[in-house]
């Protein structure tokens, strides 16, 4: 460096100015529609200026809009639509819950709705109109070419939550003796007429029936002269086009799949099935038994009406309300023992409520256990022994604990007992009721998610109160 080059100590020298810091989203809300933004979209919705709402909802992911609509009340989003209806497009409708569609489309103009629907795959256009009312499904089929309504007929024609409904019909294809260089330029010809995403060139035979798949990475990487049937990839397999969606899903996780063509009764070509699909799947049936768990409908939306979620609800309150009753039942057997020693009143619920604990914990394991298939006859008995022995165990520890709690509470060495023998009884059987209660629905096919929880719940209180009250007039009258 030469001597004009050197920089001045002194500039040298000088504390650099830090630029201030950005703002930092709050933890766990770096993806949330933030209260600045809701509060300019209010603003502007009243306003009815549409400038000011396309200045907010512009930049906006699709998927942030579907939220946002989710969450407006129903006034506010009809007159958000009425203002701005054309920032709706395909992927909006995509992103929206079933439930919330029906009512985004009612709301849209023909031509808005035509635009829409006419840039989404076929996959995407089924899984839109499948659930709306036949004159809505009408209305959007009708502003289909001739092409695309026939594959979206043809997906509705295969049964509900099957590969033929979440398959998409755009499909790269070739020949199997067809080279690299070949795949090229077809692609490049036929760029316009691509899907917009594909991660997989399907080789079929003479009979359209598909025999393997390359890669784009393996095309991209091998020589022109190359038999793409000599870079084929060892997870190829096939779909049936009834398969059940959830099957499907779980193909996907498996084998680490990225996608996987569809075939029909004759094992010919009709489709593909791309890993976001199946990722979307895998996320709607741990949501579903989520809720199916928690006695609500997997129908249920934050976005549903007073009376519609009223009607869902009720019906698993009423179940609860006969579970609840047999319960009381088994008190009612054992009111002289109550009477004559208060501290069973006091002490009851705490072995009921440790015993549907216990099951709740067993249960959630079993039911997720049998979704993945995780749980089958061949390491049922282990699974089972298991959750016998954790209540078990489970069930020694916090009867050390209530035994000594009997004891300082009530003075009563002879109540410390009961409670500990009844505590040891209801976490065991708690453990076995969450494991055998889903296996057996599941095995008369009812869904174990659906009815699980109000039957091990009867069976804990059920045996709970029984063990209890049962060994006070044995030990104590």
């Amino acid at each position: 460096m030469t001597e004009t080059e050197e920089p001045d100590a002194r500039e040298a020298e000088a504390p650099q100015e830090t630029p201030p810091e950005e703002p930092r989203e709050a933890e766990g809300e770096a993806y949330a529609l933030g209260e600045t933004m809701w509060d300019a979209l209010r603003a502007a919705i009243e306003a009815g200026d549409v400038d000011a709402v396309d200045a907010v909802m512009e930049p906006l992911h699709p998927a942030d809009i579907a939220d946002l609509l989710e969450q407006l009340s129903g006034p506010m989003r009809e007159r958000l639509l009425s203002i701005w209806s054309r920032g709706i497009d395909g992927d909006v409708l995509s992103e929206l819950d079933w439930g919330l569609r029906e009512e985004v489309i009612a709301l849209l103009p023909g031509d808005v709705l035509a635009d829409a629907v006419r840039e989404l795959d076929s996959d995407d256009v089924v899984d839109l109109v499948e659930d709306l009312e036949d004159d809505q499904q009408a209305a959007i089929l009708d502003v289909l070419d001739d092409a695309d309504r026939a594959a979206v007929e043809q997906a509705l024609s295969y049964p509900e939550e099957s590969a033929g409904r979440l398959m998409q019909r755009e499909v790269v294809r070739a020949p199997d003796f067809w080279t690299v260089g070949d795949m090229i330029d077809h692609l490049r010809a036929e760029k316009k007429n691509l899907p917009e995403q594909f991660y997989h060139i399907i080789l079929v035979d003479p009979r359209m029936k598909p025999v393997g798949y390359v890669t784009l990475g393996k095309l991209l990487a091998s020589k022109r002269k190359t038999k793409l049937s000599e870079i084929t990839e060892d997870s190829f397999r096939t779909i049936p086009a009834t398969q059940p969606e959830r099957d499907v899903a779980y193909a996907f996780n498996q084998y680490h799949l990225i996608s996987a063509p569809v075939v029909d009764d004759d094992g010919r070509l009709v489709g593909i099935i791309t890993i976001d699909d199946a990722m979307i799947v895998l996320d709607e049936e741990a949501e579903e038994d989520l809720l199916l768990l928690a006695g609500v409908s997997e129908e249920s939306s934050i976005s549903d009406r007073v009376l519609e979620t009223t009607r869902q609800r009720m019906p698993w309150l009423g179940v609860n309300l006969v579970t609840s009753i047999l319960a009381s039942l088994v008190i009612a057997q054992f009111e002289e023992a109550i009477a004559t020693v208060v501290a069973l009143a006091v002490l009851m619920p705490i072995v009921a409520s440790m015993g549907g604990n216990a099951g709740t914990q067993s249960l959630t394991v079993a039911v997720r256990a049998i979704a993945t298939k995780d749980l089958t006859r061949s390491n049922l008995f282990r699974v089972v022994w298991r959750e016998g022995a954790v209540g078990l165990i489970n069930g020694l520890v916090f009867a050390v604990v209530m035994s000594i709690v009997g004891i300082i509470w009530f003075g009563s060495p002879a109540l410390g007992v009961v409670i500990a023998v009844a505590m040891v009884i209801n976490l065991l059987v708690a453990g076995l009721a969450g494991v055998l209660v889903p296996v057996v629905l599941d095995r008369v096919g009812v869904d174990p998610a659906l009815a699980s929880g109000a039957f091990v719940t009867t069976v804990t209180d059920v045996v709970g109160f029984f063990a209890f009250l049962g060994l006070a007039v044995v030990v104590l009258l």
